[in-house]
């Protein structure tokens, strides 16, 4: 091999190492549990459509989703000590037109896979999914940022974990119910908690890039006690669902106790509270599992 070939392949395999950090693998399970979780509790068994989605909203999701944010805040990104690792991609400008390209090529086989295989008897499903590919791009193209205004960034950010659940329940046809709507109003205040309290982190370097978040505009200690009363609220809406919903509740407890020792950090020291967002992280995976064992016993 060439010294010239060898150096292509390490620069393409660079390439994709980037566009593939770009994507957040460490949050995929995020939106493609959601989605998988809502359509076989409705459908009962597993089919085309199923994996499908699944995968799509694994991966290409994803990399629509973080790929778009990374490439519109990448001069702020610059100024932010946390990027280039797991919590989101300071990507070379090189790679900027690459993750854009790979994110619409990757997601349309998917998206036409879906329209085929489920066609348009179900057309809430394809609204929802309409608004959830929406807030993916508006929430960081410039001309919409709806992530610079405070409060709508953490429902738009919410919007992107809630929707893959409501499209899997709409595209299976589910039934409305109390339960069901107590379980997707907690879920999108779990999400709105969950953003507000990775949005402090950062309020140092937002405000020094003038980028707007509900963190810079309540402070970071209010923004804490803000996302532990969503948390708390999240978890009392549980309570109404059928059971064993209400034993999920208890999964609101770890996510307040994580945040609380951040409850009165001042905006100086705002970023501190990184250690409590990287056991946010992995706490998912075990309220997550929880949920898995919930979705047993129930089914």
């Amino acid at each position: 091999m060439t010294e010239l070939k060898r150096s292509t392949l390490a620069t393409a395999g660079w390439s994709a190492r980037q566009v593939l950090l770009s994507s957040r693998p460490v949050s995929w399970i995020n939106t493609a549990f959601p989605f998988a979780a809502a359509y076989l509790l409705t459908i009962g068994h597993v089919d085309a459509l199923l994996l499908v989605g699944t995968v799509f909203f694994l991966i290409p999701y994803n990399l629509l989703m973080y790929g778009i944010n990374d490439v519109f805040d990448y001069e702020s990104d610059l100024r932010n000590p946390r990027k280039g690792g797991a919590e989101g991609a300071l990507l070379d400008p090189r790679l900027h037109r690459l993750v854009l390209r790979s994110g619409v090529i990757s997601a349309i086989p998917f998206l036409v896979a879906m329209v085929v295989l489920a066609g348009w008897q179900h057309p809430f499903a394809w609204l929802v999914l309409g608004v959830s590919l929406f807030a993916v791009v508006a929430y960081s193209v410039p001309g919409l940022r709806f992530k610079e205004v405070p409060f709508l960034d953490s429902v738009t950010s919410s919007t992107h974990f809630v929707s893959p659940a409501v499209f899997g329940l709409a595209l299976a046809g589910a039934a409305v119910t109390p339960s069901l709507v107590a379980v997707l109003v907690a879920f999108f205040l779990w999400g709105m908690a969950s953003h507000a309290f990775g949005a402090v982190q950062d309020v140092c370097p937002d405000r020094e890039a003038g980028i707007g978040s509900i963190a810079t505009a309540l402070g970071a200690a209010r923004t804490v006690q803000f996302a532990m009363l969503l948390w708390t609220l999240a978890g009392l809406l549980m309570l109404l669902t059928a059971w064993p919903g209400p034993l999920a509740a208890l999964l609101a407890v770890p996510y307040i106790v994580t945040a609380f020792p951040w409850r009165r950090v001042s905006d100086e020291r705002s970023a501190d509270a990184n250690r409590g967002w990287k056991r946010f992280l992995w706490l998912n995976y075990f309220s997550g599992f929880v949920v898995t064992l919930l979705m047993i016993a129930i089914s």
